[in-house]
């Protein structure tokens, strides 16, 4: 486990369970959502080599097409059997790099596990730097391509945020989008676009969503209660935003993606995805942020 922190402001992150930042305290809040339930996530993970769904169990790169291997027992399903959230989500392999009092530098070699280059073929490496400043945590990537081949890149990650001053149906949140995608009923993008014609700002209450948003404005998606509430900005490399909020549960999610949902095969058949590429030899390199506002000191 390793711990940083910035004043009142502390954030633990845990190399051994996919590098995630599952605790984030302000003034002794707790403004990321966790449980102990195994298999589930929560925090802030990464999600990789791919993010969210693929639309069967095959894919598409550089015009060939990919078959995944069940038999290898590292997949991920979501309830309609499709593979979701890649393969490192839950990953031990990370190894710390670097850390000082409000930073610390976590990378991956991706292309050292058999198991991984079996479904994902590109060889590469991630590192990840939790940075806190200015009293916002900024969670920079950095992709390394070590491949012949561009390496097309669909990932992204899923925090989960909470505020602790009012209960979810009082929350009222800001979609800093123009344009939303439209979705099958497996969640997976038809490839038509809509404007994004929800309220500003959105009550939560008797509403849920899981959705997927472009054309980002560059303005913070934004969750509001009482006093308190969380900005999360997106930098440019990230031109994709799925916003989840299911009934039920106290927590919304703001999360930063390089692409769409099943990006790799949406592309393979000439729909327009925010598919990004690695060439070889390159890193792709962004960063979003987490700005908790108004959270006074426990009492």
């Amino acid at each position: 486990m390793v711990r940083i922190q910035d004043g009142d402001l502390v954030v633990s992150i845990d190399p051994s369970a996919g590098n995630n930042a599952h605790s984030m305290t302000v003034a002794g809040h707790e403004v990321v959502w966790a449980h102990a339930q195994p298999g589930h996530t929560q925090g802030i993970p990464l999600l990789a080599p791919w993010a969210n769904r693929i639309d069967g169990e095959a894919y598409f790169a550089n015009g060939r097409k990919y078959i995944l291997n069940s038999g290898l027992e590292n997949l991920h399903y979501d309830g309609n059997r499709l593979p979701i959230h890649g393969l490192v989500t839950y990953a031990d392999a990370w190894k710390l790099i670097r850390q000082d009092v409000n930073s610390v530098t976590s990378r991956l070699d991706f292309w050292r596990v058999p198991q991984w280059m079996a479904q994902f073929p590109f060889a590469h490496s991630v590192e990840i730097t939790h940075r806190l400043r200015d009293g916002s945590l900024e969670v920079e990537t950095a992709v390394e391509n070590h491949s012949t081949e561009p390496m097309p890149l669909c990932i992204g990650y899923h925090p989960y945020f909470q505020l602790t001053d009012s209960p979810r149906d009082e929350w009222r949140i800001h979609i800093a989008a123009t344009e939303q995608v439209v979705l099958s009923e497996r969640l997976i993008p038809t490839g038509e676009r809509r404007p994004n014609t929800l309220a500003d700002p959105l009550p939560l209450a008797a509403i849920e969503l899981d959705s997927v948003f472009t054309r980002l404005t560059g303005a913070p998606f934004r969750v509001q209660g009482k006093s308190q509430q969380i900005e999360v900005r997106f930098g440019p490399k990230y031109p994709v935003a799925i916003v989840y909020a299911p009934k039920g549960k106290e927590f919304v999610c703001f999360e930063p993606m390089t692409a769409w949902t099943n990006a790799f095969n949406l592309d393979h058949a000439g729909i327009a995805s925010e598919l990004q590429r690695v060439s070889p030899g390159a890193t792709w390199k962004e960063s979003f942020s987490v700005t908790p506002i108004g959270f006074s000191a426990s009492r």
